[in-house]
């Protein structure tokens, strides 16, 4: 395969620590329900599986925002879910409620019928992301994804979202042995799932931990950390194109553990609103010439209710707190990807996205400049 060179690779640059003239800006969900656009292609699918496995409507949504924003990146429309669903375990979505499994994981022999899917069952995603990259013709990178192995869990266990936890945590803790043996099988599917997604064009792939800071101090560690880990340890380290491939962690709630996550094998650690970057930039970020992290995040996703004004305070608060961004080009040093703290809401207004975009690349250009 051979794909347009790529136009703006800011975002890859900022991925590996290198100085970058702005601060790149992408956004979890922003192919989604706050586009009116989205939602005609929605209806027109008919659902929303029917929406992420037809190639052609993946790679329409996944474009919608561009067109609309100057992003630094694409991600792939698709969802967190789609490898245990892969497993045989029946994804549906209903309207406003969210997805649902027909089959849960909870007994020792739901456990010990767990497999790595056959990848051929989520041709459509690996299609879709060749048919993005093309789509995208070198205008920014795209971004892969997967949900953790910890994060499937809970969905397989619970069998859909949960308040409490209480199924999957009492599946933890009272048959360790078991949750231990689902988060392997689940972390060799995502390694997988990622690597393939690599293979058809993913420039850069994401973990998403979604439900990582559901879990105590210690459990952290050992069921969710640890396995992703072990999905990191399994990752190709190059594209198709010979290009190099970063790797983003984020866990939602996790930035009590940033020490933990330092030794990560991987590129970029996404931070929630309740982080405080500069902290996390003194932890892990590094410092010019040496190893670290760049950092991904971290404003509130409510902060695009406020007005216009507001939304542009928000954002200098946001740059201020990570300091002053590394300018040295022959040098790596810390980097900041600017993103929410976690998606974007279907509630808000896309012109206040607008504003929010346009603030992050003003500012942090005028950053550079003092």
């Amino acid at each position: 395969m051979s794909f347009a060179p790529l136009s703006n690779d800011t975002f890859l640059r900022a991925c590996r620590r290198q100085a970058t003239d702005y601060t790149p800006l992408w956004l979890m969900r922003q192919a989604g329900r706050y586009l009116p656009e989205y939602k005609a292609t929605r209806a027109k699918a008919g659902s929303f599986m029917g929406l992420a496995t037809n190639v052609d409507y993946a790679t329409e949504v996944t474009l919608q925002p561009l067109e609309r924003f100057p992003l630094d990146a694409a991600i792939l429309f698709s969802d967190i879910l789609t490898v245990p669903d892969a497993m045989g375990l029946g994804l549906t979505f209903a309207e406003g409620e969210g997805p649902r499994f027909a089959k849960t994981v909870r007994e020792e022999a739901d456990v010990a019928a767990l497999a790595v899917p056959d990848m051929d069952k989520l041709r459509y995603v690996f299609d879709a992301v060749t048919s993005i990259r093309k789509a995208l013709n070198g205008r920014v990178p795209l971004i892969g994804f997967s949900g953790s192995p910890w994060t499937l869990a809970c969905y397989m266990v619970e069998g859909k979202g949960s308040d409490d936890y209480r199924l999957v945590k009492s599946l933890m803790y009272s048959r360790p042995d078991l949750m231990h043996r689902v988060l392997a099988v689940n972390a060799d599917a995502v390694a997988q799932y990622l690597n393939a997604q690599i293979d058809a064009g993913a420039q850069a792939v994401m973990v998403f931990d979604s439900w990582g800071g559901v879990l105590a101090d210690g459990a952290f560690q050992e069921f969710s950390l640890e396995y992703t880990r072990r999905v990191l340890s399994q990752l190709k380290r190059h594209g198709p194109d010979g290009q190099d491939v970063p790797r983003i962690v984020f866990t939602k709630g996790g930035a009590l553990w940033l020490e933990d996550m330092a030794p990560l094998d991987c590129e970029v650690l996404g931070l929630d609103w309740t982080a405080n970057l500069a902290k996390a930039r003194a932890l892990v970020g590094g410092v010019a010439g040496g190893p670290g992290k760049a950092l991904q995040g971290n404003i509130d996703p409510n902060v695009l209710f406020a007005p216009p004004a507001q939304i542009e305070i928000q954002v200098r608060k946001v740059l201020e707190s990570f300091g002053a961004p590394h300018t040295d080009r022959s040098t790596t040093g810390p980097t900041h990807i600017f993103n929410l703290g976690h998606g974007i809401s279907q509630f808000t207004p896309p012109e206040h996205v607008t504003a929010l975009v346009e603030a992050v690349h003003q500012q942090s250009r005028a950053l550079r400049r003092a």
